[in-house]
């Protein structure tokens, strides 16, 4: 007997009338605008409520900072631009896209472990701070201000002894290619003032995709205690502390949206004690997958209906090429199905279990196993949630030699 898999509940998009509406537009006149299938969806109003949430709970002074590694669609960071305080970058390309947005080059911030002399030498022309991760990088750093008889703005990213607990991706903690060692940062600190660096404050991220409000506490507490202990040794006063973000959003069953409210006050008490210890430093929060997530979709059409040994399979010409994570091969360690339905069928009309595959030659080309699902046929078109982070950009979109998806903001 085939077992139907759920997933957590989705409310964001509303259905009407049977059909699955997005930025007020039914789904099917939004493919039919689109132009073709598979297309990534995002929902501008979306994405404005859920910054406005968190600014009602977030206390006076705390800067919010978009990391645009989440999603580096440039429509979306042109939007995206006028709502935060900042823009997180990760390379030289999405460097370019900030920029083009309009964001102002003293609000960006360039973090990566791997950042290559050319990226540090464009950091310091366009006046960005960069998150410094290695002795190397202080050393290419100084030539380039040098050389552009310029300020090199940076900041230490710091690997801390701690990591987030309960966090799905730990960025943090243990033997990391992120950041500086803690214990080493002093020594780095004492290279950035010889080098006569423009030295602004810590970056200290401890992990991902967390879902336990009270575990994004402990570790925001943890790294504010460990900023102060630090800036004892910094060259300069602490002007920037960013203490990373590690909000999740939630996939899979049994996963319940956090509730911003204790993060916030939690962060006023934070704001008033970096305020005493730091009275220069601005506290700042770098989110990406939650600011965004929820509000994409990953759209994709049903091309053939097969029936193998009493299963049935909804083909359709989309895939893990275009939406590594919802596959399950972007992380995770047992297979989990991303929240899915047919968006072109009521969702209170006759249903069935049915596995959503891709065109692909590989039996990883799975986007949900064995779900119920709205009975669906040639021409429907399939629908995966909380895709507007890490989806498209984070793809393998040349396998197998297929069209990539498009992207619209709407």
């Amino acid at each position: 007997m085939t077992r139907a898999v759920a997933h957590a509940p989705m409310t964001q998009f509303p259905v009407v009338d049977g059909a699955l509406h997005i930025g007020g537009m039914p789904l099917a006149r939004l493919a039919e605008r689109v132009g073709r299938t598979p297309f990534y969806a995002y929902d501008r109003q979306a994405i404005a409520q859920r910054v406005a949430l968190l600014r009602n709970h977030l206390p006076g002074g705390v800067l919010l900072h978009y990391a645009m590694k989440a999603n580096p669609m440039p429509a979306l960071v042109c939007h995206m631009a006028r709502l935060v305080d900042g823009v997180d970058v990760a390379s030289a390309g999405e460097l370019a896209t900030a920029l083009d947005s309009g964001v102002d080059p003293a609000d960006i911030s360039f973090a990566g472990p791997g950042k290559s002399d050319a990226e540090l030498r464009q950091s310091v022309a366009a006046g960005i701070l960069v998150n410094v991760e290695s002795p190397r990088e202080v050393d290419v750093l100084a030539r380039a201000a040098r050389s552009l008889r310029l300020p090199a703005r940076v900041a230490v990213r710091v690997n801390p002894g701690f990591e987030l607990k309960t966090s799905g991706m730990k960025m943090g903690g243990g033997p990391k290619q992120f950041g500086v060692d803690a214990e080493s940062v002093p020594d780095l600190l004492a290279a950035i003032g010889r080098a006569q660096l423009a030295f602004e404050g810590f970056h200290i991220f401890g992990g991902s995709q967390n879902l336990n409000a009270a575990a994004i506490c402990e570790t925001q507490q943890k790294a504010v205690a460990l900023a102060i202990e630090l800036a004892a040794a910094a060259p300069a006063p602490v002007r920037v502390l960013n203490i990373g973000g590690g909000l999740g959003i939630p996939y899979f069953p049994g996963d319940e949206p956090l509730d911003p409210a204790s993060i916030g006050e939690n962060l006023g008490a934070l704001a008033r004690e970096t305020a005493r210890a730091l009275p220069q430093a601005r506290l700042v929060i770098e989110l990406g997958r939650y600011l965004v997530g929820e509000a994409g979709i990953y759209v994709c059409r049903v091309i053939d209906r097969k029936v193998s040994r009493g299963q049935v399979f909804l083909v359709t010409d989309g895939g893990l090429h275009h939406h590594l994570a919802a596959s399950g091969n972007f992380g995770q360690v047992i297979r989990k199905n991303y929240p899915v339905m047919i968006g072109t069928r009521d969702p209170g009309g006759p249903t069935e279990v049915a596995s959503v595959v891709g065109p692909l030659c590989t039996p990883l080309d799975l986007l949900a196993d064995r779900m119920e699902l709205a009975r669906a046929q040639e021409g429907d078109l399939v629908v995966v949630f909380q895709s507007g982070a890490y989806g498209a950009s984070a793809s393998p979109h040349r396998f197998l030699s297929h069209a990539p998806p498009a992207e619209v903001l709407v």
